[in-house]
């Protein structure tokens, strides 16, 4: 197959502004792990972290401003999980504050960027099976655009939709996010079929690249799943496919249990 460059792919709109400026001066480091940090500073196996942003901002702010002193130029917010779906399994009473989780998300990672570094605000999965018939995809939907429309309006750069294993949900971020303005990098996992390389619903990182960009992304890209070395493959699949900037986020490898606690 012939390699599609930026040039010639009818997919690639103008660049947003936003990202064409980000990457003038060539690669952008982002920020690492969010839940080990937050585990470092007391976070509990099992306890739900975008609550954190009500009840300890302060120890949330350490984890962003840390990553900007450190070097990051895109910091991300501790919203994984706050849309109104998730937070409903967690708790009920959290579901109505989904709003406010997500502006203080916002608020919170600001502040610790200060004027060093973009806020790209973290959206993830339902923890829904689209394909299982247990939520229509009006939900999903209606969902995804209640947290982007807070997360927006709380003043993030862009919005990022990540750790996605289905690419028709990804789709129904992308739309969400899409309707508010802001640029949008979508990105997926691969862990799944017999060369880890595929989503837990089978399709790979080209017809991934393509779907990504024809659902309007402005960068795509994949996170977690795989370690660095992984990565590689992925990233110079993807760009085989699209023209678009590639968001790339590895595990810091598999993690180690070291006197009982777990290490990356």
């Amino acid at each position: 197959g012939q390699e599609m460059h930026g040039r010639d792919d009818p997919l690639i709109h103008a660049m947003h502004a936003l990202i064409a400026d980000l990457l003038a001066h060539g690669p952008v480091v982002t920020d690492g792990a969010w839940g080990t940090q937050l585990q470092a500073r007391g976070l509990g196996i099992g306890e739900f972290p975008d609550v954190w942003n009500l009840t300890h901002p302060d120890r949330v702010e350490e984890v962003a401003r840390g990553y900007v002193q450190a070097g990051s130029r895109v910091v991300l917010t501790n919203t994984f999980g706050a849309n109104r779906i998730r937070l409903c399994e967690q708790d009920p009473a959290m579901a109505e504050r989904m709003t406010e989780i997500n502006r203080c998300g916002v608020e919170i990672s600001r502040r610790g960027a200060g004027a060093r570094a973009q806020v790209f605000a973290s959206i993830g999965p339902t923890g829904k099976l689209l394909l299982s018939g247990d939520l229509s995809p009006d939900a999903v939907s209606t969902a995804f655009a209640g947290q982007a429309q807070a997360l927006a309006a709380a003043g993030a750069d862009a919005l990022l939709i990540e750790s996605m294993g289905d690419i028709e949900e990804a789709k129904l971020a992308i739309a969400a996010a899409k309707a508010t303005g802001l640029p949008v990098v979508a990105s997926m996992v691969y862990d799944s079929g017999q060369r880890h390389d595929r989503t837990m619903m089978g399709t790979t990182p080209e017809q991934d690249a393509v779907a990504l960009a024809t659902a309007g992304a402005d960068v795509v890209g994949a996170n977690c799943g795989r370690s660095i070395a992984d990565f590689v493959a992925i990233c110079r699949r993807m760009r085989a496919a699209t023209g678009l900037p590639l968001w790339m986020k590895a595990n810091a490898g598999l993690p180690e249990l070291v006197e009982g606690c777990t290490v990356y």
